[in-house]
């Protein structure tokens, strides 16, 4: 069971970090989801910010787009997850530099098509 951040995790159904969440459970990950505005998700606890969650992190994924991931980029550095995923419409080469510099692996994909195909 690996543990995945979701930043920008979403109570609305309809969204696909909300259908992450329920998949990432569904194929027996945790699913820490990273929503300011919300106290849960899918039934689980949810911190403000990623230098809110404690414990090691294997992989974060991310459901915000890139014009508000600078001020999150420091709190997923802190993590030091063995990789971060770009989800689409996520993509951005700046954030890519940062995690180049931290040594952190990232990707861009999709978490839903990952889970599905087997190559979480």
């Amino acid at each position: 069971m690996e543990n995945v951040v979701v930043i920008g995790a979403s109570n609305n159904p309809e969204r696909y970090s909300n259908k992450a969440m329920r998949m990432l459970a569904q194929y027996g990950h945790r699913a820490i989801p990273v929503a300011p505005a919300v106290s849960e998700v899918e039934g689980q606890p949810a911190v403000a910010r990623a230098e809110d969650v404690s414990g090691p992190v294997d992989t974060v994924t991310l459901y915000v787009g890139p014009a508000r991931q600078a001020p999150l980029l420091e709190g997923i550095v802190g993590l030091r997850p063995r990789r971060v995923i770009f989800n689409p419409g996520t993509e951005n080469p700046d954030a890519y530099a940062r995690l180049d510099a931290a040594g952190i692996p990232y990707l861009e994909a999709c978490t839903l098509v990952l889970l599905r195909t087997g190559q979480f």
